[in-house]
């Protein structure tokens, strides 16, 4: 039972300082799976971490039904869910109640502004912690390269020649996905 509570509590504090979702998620479950629960290793992390994106709903709530499930099965990771749901649903439940009466307010507007901030360096750490552990081979540069080019300058590659489709940051990851299977599996005797 105090595992259960372990892992509700654990992802109750994932859930509330975790501002801005996507990457800004990954600092902050490193330090609480990572650093201070040793339930994952860093390679663990980002494998959930990118099945999570791929998957419909929060990569959030799905990070944490899967570290749940890990340590302690299925109910483990319904509470790990609910305890990443609980704070932002609690927050955003007291301030669609309160925001038309001080969003105009000068502190409120700064207070954001520099939630901002936060949010954009807990990114730019998180991107930095995925060059230094993704690049490790001449393959995984060619893959980044690739899909950098189609998605950020997808008219400007070949215009008029790719579909619509191939730019969808669903399908590169898909093709992605694929691509890693076929390039990194382990050649068998």
């Amino acid at each position: 039972m105090r595992e259960y509570v372990q892992i509700f509590l654990t992802f109750l504090r994932v859930g509330l300082f975790t501002f801005g979702g996507g990457y800004a998620i990954i600092p902050v479950a490193e330090r609480e799976l990572i650093n201070k629960k040793a339930w994952l290793t860093m390679d663990e992390l980002m494998d959930f971490y990118t099945v999570s994106q791929i998957m419909p709903g929060m990569i959030g709530v799905n990070l944490s039904i899967f570290v749940g499930n890990k340590k302690k099965g299925a109910f483990a990771g319904f509470l790990g869910a609910m305890g990443f749901i609980l704070p932002g649903v609690t927050i955003i439940t007291l301030v669609a109640l309160f925001i038309s009466n001080f969003a105009e307010l000068p502190f409120v507007q700064h207070a954001f502004a520099g939630i901002r901030i936060a949010v954009g360096a807990l990114i730019l750490d998180t991107v930095i912690k995925l060059v230094k552990g993704v690049f490790r081979e001449v393959k995984t540069l060619l893959i980044y390269v690739f899909v950098f080019v189609i998605s950020v300058f997808p008219s400007g590659v070949l215009p008029g020649i790719l579909p619509r489709f191939v730019t969808s940051p669903a399908f590169l990851v898909a093709v992605s996905g694929l691509v890693g299977l076929v390039m990194f599996r382990e050649k068998r005797l």
